[in-house]
């Protein structure tokens, strides 16, 4: 018998290489045909880990193969996957269950003429586990074909960090993204304090730490806090670290107006709350129904009371005068700096998609610009680590809008300045990155509005 976590991980697997979901949409869809808890852990780290390792993966199947990946049937190809990372990368799936399980999920597939083939590549892999064909690291063999096959990162982004990080940032960025994520939350001071939230998790089972660099953040070294009682008080926040950081750039104080765009899932707009002790007027908005749902469940949550939720499309224009203090753009993009938790980006996104979603974030802060009152902030954040859509966009605002200039944060030293300090580069913006802060790479520019 299969086991069920095995079927789960291949649809899963299936869907989001078929281009029918993304990673948490198609984990969403077969969890709940998951019963035991374990079940569902091990589907997803098959499913996170396959597509973690995907070009290495190809690589070596091809290889045992002996033929090209177009010529193996699709769903023969996302079986082979599962089972390769199987057996490179999960020390306690003993190889020949992950083979065997593998086999039966082709017959199962009606794949019949496949198994035997499924079967060699596998066992081939098994018996060589300890002396694969991949490209050696530099000095040895060329660095791209290392950081592309051996680090399993697609070519076209492996080579832009390489030409602009060196070998060696560029290696620390691919090793960071092939480690699991840790779960890391955000105290909400609206509702608890730090130690007594870190208090509350330990009667719970939940150990954390504090976070590097966010005052608010907690890293949990054991236990999970969303299977706690906790879970649904509103108490804390799941957030990355660095999501964390860019919400400090806004740091409202009592009094102010504050607009959130593009704001669900509300990570950003509940810190900011936080921040203003509940005193700050706060609009925050998104586009889809969807997404406006969740945002309105986050701020519910969150016990904040200033939190205005409304339906808007940034891309067509916002029905706002210039009346706020802060406008918050935290723009749709291409989700490159999260690899390291969303690892199906890096086969999902092409470097032909940048331009595309530049010209939308340029439009999405043009508009945004409008609603910022005279000596108002614009902030513009992105979660991608590719300059088209960070420092160009900001760039070609600039060039075409003569109200507004950039600030340096290390000169203006705004709230929250030794928190943010370690994560601005030379110009004052907020940049973290996977090599030189472990974590992830996000990116954030305040902007003033001067006329």
């Amino acid at each position: 018998m299969i086991a069920p976590a095995r079927t789960a991980a291949f649809t899963a697997l299936r869907d989001v290489n078929a281009g029918r979901a993304d990673l948490p949409a198609a984990l969403a869809a077969v969890r709940p045909g998951l019963q035991d808890e374990r079940d569902r852990a091990l589907a997803t780290d098959l499913v996170t880990g396959t597509l973690r390792w995907q070009g290495q993966l190809d690589y070596l199947i091809e290889h045992f193969a002996k033929r090209p990946l177009t010529k193996l049937d699709f769903e023969v190809l996302q079986i082979l996957r599962l089972g390769a990372y199987q057996i490179l990368h999960l020390d306690r799936v003993p190889a020949a269950a992950a083979v065997n399980d593998a086999v039966a999920m082709t017959r199962r597939a009606r794949k019949t003429s496949a198994a035997g083939l499924v079967n060699a590549v596998l066992r081939a892999l098994s018996r060589n586990v300890h002396r694969l064909p991949l490209p050696s690291r530099p000095p040895e063999g060329d660095p791209l074909p290392y950081l592309e096959v051996s680090l399993s990162h697609p070519g076209w982004l492996a080579n832009r960090w390489l030409e602009r990080y060196g070998f060696d940032a560029a290696e620390a960025w691919e090793r960071f993204n092939n480690a699991a994520a840790p779960l890391t939350i955000r105290v909400n001071r609206l509702k608890i304090d730090a130690p007594a939230l870190t208090r509350a998790l330990a009667e719970h089972g939940v150990a954390v730490a504090p976070a590097r660099y966010a005052p608010d953040g907690l890293i949990v070294t054991s236990g999970n806090p969303l299977r706690t009682t906790l879970a649904g008080t509103g108490q804390f926040v799941l957030q990355d670290e660095a999501s964390q950081l860019v919400a400090l750039l806004g740091a409202p104080e009592a009094g102010m107006k504050v607009l959130d765009t593009c704001a669900s899932p509300g990570g950003k707009t509940t810190a900011m709350a936080a921040m203003a002790g509940d005193r700050a007027e706060i609009v925050a908005t998104d586009v889809r129904p969807a997404r406006v749902q969740l945002l309105r469940e986050t701020v519910g949550a969150s016990g904040a009371q200033n939190i205005r939720v409304l339906q808007a499309d940034l891309e067509a224009g916002l029905p706002f005068m210039p009346e706020f203090d802060i406008v918050f753009v935290d723009a749709p993009c291409s989700g490159l700096g999260t690899v390291r938790r969303d690892p199906d980006i890096r086969w999902r996104r092409a470097e032909a998609d940048l331009a595309l979603l530049a010209a939308a974030q340029l439009n999405m802060i043009r508009h945004a610009a409008d609603a910022v009152r005279p000596g108002g902030r614009l902030i513009y954040s992105t979660c991608s680590s590719e300059p088209e859509e960070n420092d160009q966009v900001v760039a070609n605002f600039l060039a075409a809008n003569r109200h507004f200039e950039k600030v340096d944060l290390h000169a203006e030293k705004p709230a929250y300045f030794d928190a943010l300090e370690p994560v601005l580069d030379d110009s004052g913006v907020l940049r973290t990155s996977p090599a030189q802060h472990g974590l992830e790479a996000f990116y954030g520019a305040v902007l003033r509005r001067v006329k």
